[in-house]
């Protein structure tokens, strides 16, 4: 009889991020994203540090080439693997999962909010950062980025926003999860025939 080792934590948590990624195909606000919770629960709930960068990140890797690819395919000439920003926007979302590492160590409800908030502020600066220096709107001076950081404010509260809810909302579903069905707190051992 051959013994097969399924970490059901992993998949809940993976599903979770998968599902918040592929939420982004839902019409929203601009802005308002998965982004900030997915990292921070990644972050908080592999017990892999590497599973915390990786499989958010292929996971919103795949929400981008659907988006881009069928949702967005007008404004691309041809197939997108990936786009302009992705590269501020993953650098960004590795800083969040960084971030979690370090305030989540101890899930709390105020360690999740001063996150959260932590989360979209990092976003904001790295994603605003990056749009200075990858396109030409505005001048390549320091007056240039604060005009691209004065224009992206009214992105900001979306950014907070969705970064609450989702947070809230990845955080809300495993923490009761947990206490509903113990068998997530470790994998479970099946015996194949």
């Amino acid at each position: 009889m051959e013994r097969i080792k399924i970490n059901l934590r992993f998949g809940v948590i993976s599903v979770l991020i998968l599902l918040a990624a592929l939420s982004r195909l839902i019409p929203h606000p601009a802005n308002f994203a998965p982004v900030g919770g997915m990292a921070l629960f990644g972050a908080a709930y592999y017990s892999r540090r590497y599973l915390a960068f990786v499989v958010p990140l292929v996971a919103m890797w795949i929400s981008d080439l659907l988006l881009n690819n069928i949702v967005y395919a007008q404004y691309f000439d041809g197939f997108v693997w990936f786009y302009g920003g992705a590269l501020f926007t993953y650098l960004a979302f590795a800083l969040i999962v960084v971030l979690g590492m370090f305030a989540l160590k101890e899930i709390r409800i105020v360690n999740i909010v001063i996150a959260a908030i932590s989360a979209s502020v990092i976003f904001f600066l790295v994603s605003n950062f990056g749009v200075w220096l990858s396109w030409n709107m505005y001048p390549h001076t320091f007056k240039g980025l604060m005009s691209c950081y004065i224009a992206g404010l009214p992105f900001f509260k979306n950014t907070l926003t969705g970064d609450f809810v989702y947070t809230v909302l990845l955080f809300g579903v495993f923490e009761y999860s947990l206490k509903r069905f113990p068998k997530l707190q470790k994998a479970v051992v099946l015996k194949n025939k």
